[in-house]
C-alpha cells in the first residue's frame, strides 16, 4: 500500500469516528456516510478554526488531534446546520 492510499484511509477513517463523536454529543442518528460527511467537513472546520485562533491542544499522538480536532468542527457543523435548519 502506497503513501497516499494510506493517508486516504487515515482520513476517512478520522471523519467517521468524528462524525460519529459529534452524533453522540448531539445526538441523532446516521450511518456510515452521514457521519463520513460530517466528519471530513468537519476537520476542514475545525482544522481551520484551530489555526486562526492558533489553538494547540497539546496531544503528542498526532491521530488522536486530528480526531479531536475533526469532532470538535463537525460539532460546529451540526450546530450550524441545526441553526440553519
Amino acid at each position: 500500500m502506497d503513501i497516499e492510499t494510506r493517508a486516504l484511509l487515515v482520513f476517512v477513517a478520522v471523519g467517521i469516528i468524528a462524525g460519529f463523536i459529534a452524533s453522540l454529543l448531539l445526538g441523532g442518528g446516521g450511518g456510515l456516510l452521514r457521519y463520513l460527511i460530517t466528519g471530513i467537513i468537519g476537520a476542514f472546520v475545525g482544522g481551520y478554526l484551530f489555526d486562526a485562533l492558533k489553538i494547540d491542544l497539546g496531544i503528542g499522538n498526532k491521530f488522536l488531534s486530528e480526531i479531536v480536532t475533526a469532532s470538535v468542527g463537525a460539532v460546529i457543523v451540526v450546530l450550524l446546520a441545526r441553526l440553519i435548519a
